[in-house]
């Protein structure tokens, strides 16, 4: 999670403590506990290569998965490992999804039209909302939670 947050400051106006940290990810303990959301780390081989955090959003004004958190390290970028794990967790859990970036963070918009599209063919939409860029589409086949 520290790599992933250090990637992260470019972003956003993020600094370590005294103790050379960063702050921890809040509310990452409730992936392990909680019904609605689901961790992932993300193996090459035997190394840790990252990690996946989705999320249930039952509410209005409708219900979908939200890929929370996503990260693959920067060694093992560019080889198709983010393809592939995020299109296994759209397949794994299938219905509504919205999928968002920081406006700021191009390379992650870029990444994720470029997957999507290719997931549903085309069959997305894309808004600006709250500083962030949002992708909302359906996987195939999909079923209610």
């Amino acid at each position: 999670m520290q790599f992933y947050v250090y990637d992260f400051s470019r972003f956003v106006d993020l600094d370590v403590g005294a103790d050379g940290l960063f702050v921890g990810y809040k509310g990452l303990s409730d992936y392990w506990t909680d019904k609605n959301r689901f961790p992932y780390l993300i193996q090459k081989g035997d190394a840790y290569a990252g990690f996946a955090l989705v999320r249930w959003i039952g509410s209005a004004p409708y219900s979908h998965y939200s890929m929370a958190e996503f990260f693959v390290m920067q060694k093992y970028r560019r080889g198709g490992i983010g393809k592939k794990i995020a299109t296994q967790l759209f397949d794994l859990h299938k219905g509504d999804w919205e999928v968002f970036q920081k406006e700021r963070n191009v390379p992650a918009q870029l990444f994720w039209r470029t997957i999507i599209d290719e997931y549903t063919n085309g069959d997305f939409t894309e808004r600006l909302e709250d500083g962030k860029k949002i992708q909302r589409f359906k996987s195939p086949s999909s079923i209610t939670h």
